[in-house]
This record gives structure tokens, C-alpha cells and sequence, in this order.
């Protein structure tokens, strides 16, 4: 009988983080859509151009 009981706690316990995180990972994508459509496009391209060379990408 306990054993049943824990489970379910278990259940909604991960259904509630699993809603947290899918709501998390929403308004973080959004941020950088809308990030990057408001910057300037000479800041995307020098942070591309950096994140390039952080990785050992020639580019040049």
C-alpha cells in the first residue's frame, strides 16, 4: 500500500518538473530569438566570428 502511494508521488513530482523545465527551456529560446532579432547586425557577426575562434574554426 505505501509502496503504491510513494510512486504516485514520484509521478507528479516528475510530471511537475518535467512541465518546469519544458517552460524553461521555452522562455529561454524566445529570449535569444527575440535577442537576435533586435541586435545589430554587426554584433551578430563579431560573435559568431568569436565563437569561431573559440572553437578553432579557421575562418580567416
Amino acid at each position: 500500500m505505501s509502496t503504491s502511494a510513494t510512486l504516485q508521488t514520484t509521478t507528479t513530482a516528475g510530471s511537475s518538473e518535467r512541465t518546469r523545465a519544458i517552460v524553461v527551456a521555452a522562455l529561454l529560446g524566445l529570449g535569444l530569438v527575440f535577442m537576435t532579432g533586435f541586435a545589430p547586425a554587426m554584433a551578430l557577426h563579431n560573435a559568431a566570428h568569436d565563437f569561431r575562434h573559440t572553437q578553432n574554426f579557421p575562418c580567416h
